[in-house]
């Protein structure tokens, strides 16, 4: 079973702590979110002229919709009024910048009825993201950026957060997928052959959880839970940002989800800085990490 706390009054250690035992919270939109998300529907209009961005796919071939991201995505990523913007979003909702870490914010898109599914717009087969060498503290943050549907979400799978599946993490390590396949994205348009772990024995998706927020609405999640992007047949592009954060004190700690099946190596800890100053996470913590995760598999 999961619980689903909307706009909860419980402090981020508390919070962070019921993450990890597989709840998932959510919350209206914020001021911060709203300056997110308007920002990021600034740069889509740019990007998109006079086309409108949830049903260009109709308009567009798919080699040029899969172009117009490739550009459009890196542009919202490492702009650098996201830096600004989201540890605000973070700060309305309880987390204390000098405890906090972020990486940068993913602009997602979903496209409908298998126009573009792979590379630069992939539909995420269920997974959990400790398989891509993420460690198990981390949160996932969910913004909608325009309305979305049951139809163009995603799905959790409550059956498995605390129950194995056999899967290929194994043959995953983060710096390996660093240096030879996150920069190819935009070039698996028709289909993609990168190696991503990925279940490897038949898995039951219902029953299953799927939250609708408002655009800027939050939704918050363990990186240990089992999830996926839910086929999308609602007839309009699906356009959200996502991040993920760490608390130092937790990563210090070793306090986070327990771990049911991850085998992968690497860390993705020197993706994240401190809220408060952009400081980077400290190397000796990622080289630790790193050390853990080989002694696992060995």
């Amino acid at each position: 079973m999961t619980t689903v706390f909307s706009n909860s009054v419980v402090d981020d250690d508390t919070r962070r702590g019921l993450l990890y035992e597989g709840k998932v919270f959510v919350y209206s939109s914020t001021p911060a979110s709203r300056d997110l998300i308007a920002f990021a529907q600034e740069l889509i209009a740019d990007a998109f002229g006079d086309r409108d961005p949830e049903t260009a796919q109709y308009d567009m071939q798919v080699e040029e919709f899969a172009a117009l991201l490739a550009d459009l995505k890196p542009r919202f990523i490492h702009h650098p009024e996201c830096k600004k913007l989201l540890p605000a979003v973070l700060e309305e909702l309880g987390c204390r910048l000098d405890r906090t870490y972020f990486d940068v914010p993913r602009m997602r898109t979903s496209t409908s009825n298998d126009y573009l599914t792979s590379g630069i717009s992939y539909a995420f087969h269920p997974h959990r993201d400790c398989w891509y060498s993420a460690p198990f503290n981390q949160v996932n943050w969910w913004i909608p950026i325009y309305p979305v549907v049951p139809e163009n979400v995603m799905a959790f799978h409550p059956a498995y957060f605390d129950a194995p599946v056999r899967n290929g993490s194994a043959r995953y390590d983060y710096a390996e997928w660093n240096r030879s396949s996150r920069l190819s994205a935009a070039q698996h348009v028709r289909s993609d052959t990168r190696e991503q772990p990925k279940p490897e024995e038949p898995i039951e998706l219902d029953p299953q959880v799927r939250v609708v927020p408002e655009p800027g609405g939050v939704m918050l999640f363990s990186g240990a839970q089992l999830h996926s992007t839910v086929p999308n047949t609602s007839g309009r592009t699906r356009f959200s940002i996502d991040f993920r954060t760490v608390n130092i004190d937790d990563v210090r700690a070793r306090r986070g989800a327990v771990n049911v099946d991850a085998a992968c190596t690497g860390t993705t800890l020197r993706d994240f800085v401190r809220c408060a100053d952009l400081d980077p996470m400290p190397e000796e913590l990622a080289l630790a990490y790193e050390a853990e995760a080989l002694a696992r598999v060995s």
